[in-house]
């Protein structure tokens, strides 16, 4: 009776938790548009039609459909390397789930944790499926974090600007702790074990967690990393072709990401620098990976504001923002809770 009491008292506050994340996503959201609005729009907005004329929407939903597949062809074409193979309709609900797991939780963080329950509910070992996710992740943040100086020291929209002035050895520090934390849980994730260790003494020194609870995730957290350490090398020692097909399609989804908000100022008639408008979008990205509130929010529309400033005019900069974002992550996430709904529903009817 206690079990069900506590899993059911759980299931109300992870769904409590889930509410207040998304009115928080909602809230700064507001509140970065109406700074920009204020600060950068010189308070205009005016709709235009022909970002809904039907060459514009077609080309989009073409960017779009490239987009969402090089998505879950990315994590397809790990899990390969990997050894397991799902179906492809398993690995796109996958796709969606993430992306409103990881808009509506601070740093992402619940993204990566959903992906690996959605995996392991699908037969994929924990271990491997935090290997899959973190290396799927990990491709993606050595690109970003690869482009990222070079556009910032060559692009002439930076130039005198503060973000390269004043922050340029703040970003380095951040770009290098990044990719170092990285490369210590791929390469040597058995360093990880003590503070892992030390860390569940300390909750359980300070009654969070009970003694046989405690016993119970030592001996699971030391499991898992080894099992995880032991499934980058597998990674590695995969097929070359899984491997190399995992690194490209990482590739085409941030071209396909980066290029957005091209094609939605070129369809407003502007003489677009696509390259120009590539590295914005990059250094972008790069900062929103830092961002505490959910999906970055506030935080992307603020510097994406910031940025483009000077290349909108200020009645369609709120316009290309709010485009931007409603088909990069606004529409995923409302497939994503629709699908993550009907698993939970099917989840529930399973016996057992």
């Amino acid at each position: 009776m206690t079990d069900n009491t506590d899993t059911s008292y759980q299931k109300r506050t992870s769904a409590q938790r889930l509410i207040l994340f998304s009115l928080l996503f909602i809230a700064l959201t507001a509140a970065g548009l109406y700074t920009v609005y204020d600060q950068f729009a010189g308070r205009s907005i005016r709709f235009d039609t022909r970002l809904i004329a039907p060459n514009t929407l077609a080309v989009t939903a073409a960017l779009l459909l490239v987009y969402f597949v090089s998505d879950g062809l990315r994590l397809h074409f790990t899990l390969r390397a990997l050894g397991h193979r799902l179906s492809f309709p398993t690995i796109f609900r996958l796709v969606f789930i993430n992306l409103f797991f990881s808009n509506v939780t601070p740093m992402a963080t619940g993204g990566g944790f959903a992906q690996i329950w959605y995996l392991h509910r699908h037969g994929v070992p924990v271990g491997r499926a935090t290997a899959a996710t973190t290396i799927r992740t990990v491709l993606a943040v050595l690109f970003i974090f690869s482009l990222t100086p070079v556009f910032l020291l060559t692009l002439d929209a930076f130039d005198g600007q503060t973000i390269t002035a004043d922050l340029g050895f703040a970003l380095a520090i951040l770009i290098l702790l990044y990719l170092g934390f990285f490369i210590t849980l791929l390469f040597r994730a058995r360093w990880l074990i003590g503070p892992l260790s030390s860390l569940l003494r300390t909750l359980n020194r300070w009654h969070l967690i009970n003694d046989t609870r405690h016993r119970h995730w030592q001996f699971k957290a030391r499991r898992e990393m080894l099992r995880f350490s032991h499934s980058f090398g597998d990674y590695l020692r995969g097929r070359p072709l899984f491997v190399a097909l995992s690194v490209l399609f990482t590739a085409v989804f941030l071209l396909s990401l980066f290029s957005f908000p091209a094609l939605l100022i070129y369809s407003l008639g502007y003489d677009v620098d696509y390259l120009m408008s590539l590295g914005l979008l990059v250094v972008t990205t790069f900062i929103m990976y830092f961002s505490p509130t959910p999906g970055a929010s506030g935080i992307s529309e603020g510097v994406f504001g910031s940025f483009f400033s000077d290349i909108l005019s200020g009645n369609h900069l709120i316009l290309v923002i709010v485009s931007w974002r409603l088909v990069t992550i606004y529409l995923g996430m409302i497939i994503g809770l629709i699908v993550l709904q009907r698993e939970l529903i099917k989840s529930r009817r399973k016996p057992g």
